[in-house]
């Protein structure tokens, strides 16, 4: 047998653990757990159930209900975080809050805060919790105690019998020895029952806190959801600053060394006549090399980020790539409001890239672009051709990539292009992901 298997428990080690368990730290942690709560549940139902019961009796009158409405919810919150931090001191694990209602950080006033406090069911969870555990918490906590201490009284009953008069209770025979042997048994046995109620009564406080004092799985998930969008706009971000860098690096730096090069190559090539053939030749060449590395370095920085899209805006940005484009363009930008950066960024590379592939595939003779904004919230870039179309975007790198970019955004990008044709382009850009 190695020693990854699992011995099963015999009766001797079921026995120990038996014993063992009232002397244990696990055991009076979990009491403490139970009877800690007892104070905090008398203060918290008591407070909640008297504003209840007053929003309750001023219901008919409304307005004088608000205020004491607002302080229901505002005391439940924080009895709320009480009962979350005394289970998470104990248990160790943390309990993730409750999530703060949709108008809770818009800057509104606080009447329509209440308002969404009163339509979250979140916040009547919470009251519904403080309200319950007026009668929970003591009948937990009388359960426990009463194992330990009856279980305790009657165990060691045979000890202190001499000093009880012979009929107490019940006119029970006190100075019976089979009745004290009895009663001696039936301590032990509660007295050893006791860190099993405990750990149950400490079960069943923290499924109540998690249940109704923590999200539910679908405002778990809706967190993360929030939170994966927000560190994917942070990535886009970074990502696009990155991008501005290096176009500005080059810019600045290398392209101007090209620059320079080729005009003073342009002028070594017509100033020095009176050279050898080959020399001359030599010249040309470089010359020539010089101009195209700069207009390959120009076309690559465009494609990195255009310096004219921060500067004037995506409908400059794309004047100017349509202006290039070998085959007709016919453009329109109707964005009453400027885009935010990173929709003007996606929405001018899929314009670029669509004219590219129609001048590589298309054999189009014209193209038609239309930015436009879609509602208050989104744009939608149309392009469209007549060309021969078969335009799919699983035979080539070029629309997976716009798929993806714009799916970075919570958009979407359908593309119509029959064989034969015409190819129609249509993407929509939200402006919050």
């Amino acid at each position: 047998m190695t020693t990854a298997e699992k011995v099963p428990p015999t009766g001797r080690t079921v026995l120990g653990r038996v014993l063992r368990a009232p002397v244990s730290c696990v055991a009076w942690r979990r009491t403490a757990q139970v009877v800690a709560g007892l104070p905090i549940a008398l203060l918290a139902s008591s407070v909640v159930w008297t504003l209840g019961v007053c929003v309750v009796i001023l219901a008919v009158t409304a307005v004088l209900a608000v205020p004491f409405l607002a302080a229901l919810f505002g005391c439940s919150r924080t009895f709320s975080q009480w009962q979350r931090s005394r289970v998470q001191g104990f248990v160790g694990d943390p309990l993730p809050a409750l999530p703060p209602t949709a108008a809770a950080g818009d800057g509104g006033s606080w009447l329509r805060r209440l308002g969404a406090q009163t339509r979250d069911a979140a916040s009547w969870r919470q009251v519904g919790y403080h309200a319950l555990t007026l009668f929970s918490s003591p009948i937990s906590v009388v359960i426990v105690i009463g194992c330990w201490t009856v279980g305790a009284m009657a165990g060691t009953i045979a000890i202190y019998a001499w000093s009880l008069p012979e009929r107490i209770f019940l006119d029970l025979p006190l100075h019976n020895a089979g009745f004290l042997a009895l009663v001696t048994v039936a301590g032990v046995l509660l007295f050893l029952a006791a860190p099993w109620v405990a750990e149950l009564a400490a079960a069943l406080d923290l499924l109540l806190i998690r249940s109704m004092l923590s999200p539910t799985h679908v405002q778990e998930l809706a967190q993360r959801v929030e939170s994966l969008s927000e560190s994917r706009a942070d990535v886009m971000d970074a990502a696009d600053a990155e991008r501005r860098r290096l176009e500005r690096d080059l810019h600045d730096g290398t392209q101007q060394r090209l620059v320079s090069l080729a005009m003073n190559l342009g002028m070594t090539r017509t100033t020095l006549v009176d050279v050898p053939e080959h020399v001359r030749g030599a010249i040309e060449d470089a010359h020539e090399e010089a101009k195209l590395a700069l207009s390959e370095l120009r076309d690559f920085v465009r494609g990195l980020h255009p310096a004219v899209l921060d500067d004037l805006g995506l409908d400059a940005a794309l004047s100017g790539i349509t202006a290039r484009s070998p085959v007709p363009v016919r453009l329109l930008v109707d964005l009453p409001v400027r885009p935010p950066r990173a929709v003007e960024t996606v929405a001018y590379f899929i314009v670029s890239e669509a004219l590219a592939n129609v001048a590589k595939h298309a054999k189009a003779t014209r193209i038609d672009v239309v930015v436009e904004q879609l509602g208050p919230q989104s744009v939608q870039v149309i392009v469209s051709d007549n060309g021969v179309g078969g335009a799919d975007a699983d035979r080539g790198t070029g629309l997976r990539g716009l798929g993806q970019r714009v799916r970075a955004l919570d958009g979407s990008i359908t593309v119509e292009s029959p064989v034969g044709g015409p190819t129609l382009l249509t993407a929509v850009l939200p402006y919050r992901s």
